[in-house]
């Protein structure tokens, strides 16, 4: 039996005269690339792949926004990425607080989820600062704030000189193996994970995904003056009337 192999490729240039920066982030031409790739099999077949770093077929990305860092979809309406040296310090901020973001989810919801269940008894999220603690609450901010103003100047320092505060400087036998900036290792990956490619897109979605759902946490118990899992609960109890559509309608 023959085998037969199909290769074409194509390329879209149309030319646009006005463009909005808000949506691209830049002027200039439009351009779509679609690439056939040539597949061997019995049959005549072909693959299509889209160009990466398009958020939105049909807008192209900026220029400065090359496809090649984790998450990069082409996504930056603000030109916030425009400058090099900004850029390094948004990934790494962006990074940073994305990990925030899904522990400070899970920290909100896994409690809420164990207390209405049964199993432990501790305060919603949204009351936990009127329990009491070991210290006031203003003795607690100002410990966090030394501890958090330290620990930002160590990592601005590594973002500016990477691998200079991978030793620490008071006790001097713990140190850091060389490692990206962003993806320390030693103790802060105690499973070992490798940092691949596929890992970083991973965490990025999630941590971006994260944060949204943080704030929705958070307009959510505004509105409602429950829990994400409260929410739900109720929802599922009555779905065709315990809906957003109700709720917006007792504003």
């Amino acid at each position: 039996m023959a085998t037969v192999t199909t290769q074409a490729s194509a390329v879209y240039r149309p030319q646009i005269t006005s463009k909005s920066r808000f949506l691209t982030g830049y002027s200039g031409k439009l351009t779509r690339e679609v690439a056939f790739r040539p597949v061997t099999s019995s049959a005549s077949s072909c693959k299509v792949e889209a160009k990466k770093g398009e958020w939105l077929p049909g807008l192209p990305s900026p220029g400065y926004l090359t496809g090649s860092l984790p998450g990069d979809n082409g996504f930056d309406p603000l030109a916030l990425a425009e400058d090099p040296e900004n850029l390094k310090w948004f990934v790494q901020a962006e990074l940073v607080n994305g990990r925030w973001a899904m522990l400070g989810v899970a920290g909100m919801l896994l409690p809420e989820v164990l207390t209405s269940i049964g199993i432990i008894n501790v305060p919603k999220w949204y009351d936990a600062g009127k329990a009491e603690y070991f210290a006031s609450s203003s003795t607690l901010f100002v410990i966090e704030f030394i501890l958090f103003h330290y620990v930002e100047i160590r990592r601005w320092q590594d973002i500016k000189n990477p691998g200079s505060v991978n030793q620490d400087p008071i006790f001097k036998q713990y140190s850091l193996p060389p490692n990206e900036v962003g993806y320390p290792g030693g103790i802060f990956n105690p499973l070992n994970f490798a940092p691949t490619e596929e890992a970083k897109e991973k965490e990025i979605a999630n941590g971006r995904l994260a944060m949204l759902a943080f704030l929705g946490f958070v307009v959510q118990h505004n509105v409602t003056g429950k829990g994400p899992f409260d929410n739900l609960v109720q929802h599922l109890s009555d779905p065709w009337h315990n809906t957003i559509v109700q709720t917006l309608r007792g504003y």
